[in-house]
């Protein structure tokens, strides 16, 4: 049982606590622990309960809960709470900006106790009658809820791709080698957000019934038309697309679509998409480069295609070190020796670019001026002791609400380089935001803008901004703007990555690491940023050390 399953159990169970009344001390000990659980910097199943409550915020209660989850699969105290809380009531704590405390007036005052029940309310304007609503916390409400009715049935494409793999890798093991198989649809393209998994094969149906059969995970819902449909037992829906050997390649084309790409390559040949003995073979029939999968979204890659523009796609392996990763100097599980030893060693990668949190970030343990000194005279030792390895001394500064950095700019520009974010007041219309974000983008100190809207995939849409306004101040004031590549962000959107190429602006794969496993969400950036079509000499952190820290050297030199 991984720590972050641990960690949500006993947040549940303390909104439950809160939600039912119970003794007020208990609850906030139950919520603290939950957060302590969740930031642990080892797996908690390693650990005896002794052991667990020795660790400091935990104590004997909390390791005996933990432990009873861990080997009974429940916890006593939630599930009598689950069983006398209405299921549309826990459906409501999935609600950004729904607490316990406004759920208890809907359930006690409104008698509302299902999400439907509650977004007709909304409509009604009855929310504004209870105490402590308004009229702007009921749309806040109904936003949220229409946002989350939208999500439904959409995962991330880095929960769908565990899930996939395995499914692959257990079908691939059982076939003959004969039979072809290959990733399909929305999933081959690399889509940030699916509704399903799609697989194409040359196997006969009764050899993929045969495997749905022993594969307890899979149940059976669909057969017709040469696609079988399937749904893993996490809800994911997995679909098998049955194809002959002669068209596999044509029917694997086809299918990894998207519509808009197929049918661009249809106006270019008057009998449909031809058929041919591989991919390559087809885009050359029709006197086109070969586009690679990520690409084909009916954009410009077609026209690319035909005039040999298209470009040569970043790989992970282009990557030389990783910038905007946090230690245990903000809100970081690992210590910033652990963050750099792992990059050098483990990743093999040139630099770090630590960025903890700044002061306005009090809720992280955000760092005054004497803690960033002190972290500054840790980096500078920890450089002697790792070169050529190399740890920049970043920030990661609060875009306050009017626009301006959160530091002074005596402290600024001691830093190598400042990521700008924003981390609340996320409520601005679009005009605001977007002028808050140039605000930022012109401070002379601000090298990279961190997560542009603040996204986070099926749980919070991001602030609305003018996308070219802020990329164009980009382009003007030389500010990289990042790909957080965490799989909850993937924020800029890689949507606009062309616009901030055709621009000039520098893009950087960031992984906002708050753990060495954070690193690995690297891969992901990547991943969407090959769908922006961003080249190995247009992202930041591929630069090697050297030119990174010419880079940030000259950046300083200029500010006059």
């Amino acid at each position: 049982m991984e720590n972050k399953i641990i960690s949500r159990k006993f947040r549940l169970l303390s909104q439950l606590m809160e939600l039912h009344g119970e003794n007020s001390f208990k609850t906030k000990a139950i919520a603290n622990a939950a957060f302590k659980l969740d930031k642990l910097p080892f797996k908690i199943i390693d650990k005896t309960e002794q052991e667990l409550s020795t660790e400091q915020g935990i104590g004997k209660s909390i390791a005996s809960k933990v432990w009873e989850l861990i080997h009974t699969g429940c916890i006593e105290d939630l599930e009598a709470l689950l069983a006398k809380t209405p299921e549309g009531i826990l459906e409501m704590l999935t609600i950004k900006g729904l607490g316990p405390k406004k759920i208890l007036i809907i359930w006690n005052t409104l008698a509302i106790e299902t999400l439907g029940e509650l977004y007709y309310a909304c409509n009604e304007n009855r929310l504004i009658e209870a105490k402590g609503f308004g009229l702007k916390t009921q749309e806040e409400i109904k936003m949220a809820i229409e946002f989350n009715m939208a999500s439904q049935g959409l995962f991330l494409y880095s929960q769908a791709e565990k899930l996939a793999s395995s499914i692959f890798d257990t079908l691939k093991e059982m076939l003959s080698d004969q039979h072809l198989l290959s990733y399909t649809g929305d999933f081959r393209r690399k889509l940030e957000l699916l509704s399903s998994v799609e697989l194409i094969t040359t196997a006969s149906a009764e050899e993929i019934l045969i495997y749905i059969e022993k594969d307890k995970r899979l149940i059976q819902f669909d057969y017709q038309e040469n696609k079988i449909r399937t749904v893993h037992e996490s809800g994911l829906p997995i679909h098998f697309i049955l194809s002959n050997v002669n068209e596999f390649s044509k029917h694997l084309l086809i299918t990894t679509g998207n519509q808009q790409h197929i049918a661009l390559l249809e106006q270019l040949y008057e009998k449909g998409v031809p058929n041919a003995e591989s991919e390559e073979e087809i885009y050359r029939q029709l006197n086109l480069d070969f586009i690679e999968p990520e690409l084909r979204e009916g954009l410009d890659e077609v026209q690319k295609a035909h005039d040999h523009t298209l470009p040569n796609l970043i790989t992970y392996d282009d990557i030389k070190g990783t910038l905007h990763n946090h230690s245990t100097y903000s809100d970081g599980v690992h210590s910033l020796k652990e963050m750099a030893l792992y990059c050098k060693d483990v990743l093999q990668l040139q630099y770090l670019g630590i960025c903890d949190h700044s002061r306005t970030a009090v809720y992280a343990n955000g760092l005054k001026e004497d803690r960033v000194r002190l972290q500054w005279e840790e980096i500078d030792s920890l450089n002697q002791t790792l070169y050529p390895f190399k740890i920049f001394k970043g920030i990661e500064s609060d875009i306050l609400g009017d626009g301006s950095l959160d530091y002074p700019d005596e402290l600024l520009r001691e830093f190598d380089f400042v990521v700008a974010s924003v981390h609340a007041n996320l409520k601005m219309d679009e005009e605001k935001a977007t002028l808050r974000l140039i605000k930022a983008i012109e401070n002379p100190y601000t090298t990279i803008l961190g997560h542009p809207t603040g996204r986070l995939l099926l749980s919070r849409k991001g602030y609305p901004i003018d996308y070219k306004k802020v990329i164009d101040a980009c382009a003007a004031n030389g500010v990289a703007i990042e790909v957080n590549a965490n799989p909850l962000r993937l924020d800029l959107d890689w949507r606009w990555h062309r616009y901030a190429i055709e621009k000039g602006v520098y893009l950087s794969i960031n992984p906002d690491a708050h753990r060495v496993e954070g690193f690995h969400d690297m891969r992901y950036g990547t991943l969407v940023a090959r769908k922006g079509g961003l080249t190995a000499s247009q992202c930041l952190n591929c630069f090697d050390l050297e030119k990174l820290d010419s880079y940030f050297s000259s950046r300083k030199t200029s500010i006059k």
